[in-house]
């Protein structure tokens, strides 16, 4: 009976260290500057490390808003500019596998899609004899979201 008992009592031990262990984890971005962005004109890469990451595969997702520019052309090939449209999202996303982080740490950088063409109405051209193209997005905020193990771990904007 004593026996049993010291096991139960080291079998809680070990699993209060062990918990403890797995929530003092905390994923945040390393260094500074924590997160560099970079306007490709109609796309936005961020490059980033983070820290405190378990053995686990992570998705980063990047999701930036910007004010979009327009540029409407007609058949004869003359061009203006569109009344430019709302602001525009676009996001981006890549899975990093769990053999890519190194002691918690892992380096990224993700690049966003590019926005879709708006209709000849949603750029502010004059009919629909014109054809709208985004030429270029002014960004004005983005957030990154890293998933680890099926549950967001980090969320933070810039």
């Amino acid at each position: 009976m004593k026996r049993k008992r010291t096991l139960v009592l080291i079998s809680a031990i070990v699993l209060s260290i062990t918990a403890g262990v797995v929530f003092a984890a905390s994923v945040h971005f390393k260094n500074s500057p924590k997160v560099t962005a970079t306007d490709n004109g109609i796309t936005l890469t961020t490059c980033g490390a983070l820290t405190g990451l378990g053995n686990a595969d992570v998705t980063i997702t990047v999701m930036a808003t910007a004010q979009p520019t327009t540029l409407c052309s007609n058949k004869g090939g003359a061009a203006a500019p569109g009344q430019n449209p709302a602001l525009a999202t676009v996001t981006g996303s890549q899975t990093f596998p769990a053999n890519q982080i190194k002691n918690g740490n892992l380096s990224f950088c993700v690049t966003t899609q590019p926005p879709s063409q708006p209709t000849w109405d949603q750029a502010g051209c004059a009919n629909s004899n014109w054809s709208a193209q985004i030429t270029d997005m002014t960004f004005t905020s983005y957030t990154i979201t890293v998933v680890q193990g099926g549950q967001t771990v980090l969320q933070q904007t810039f």
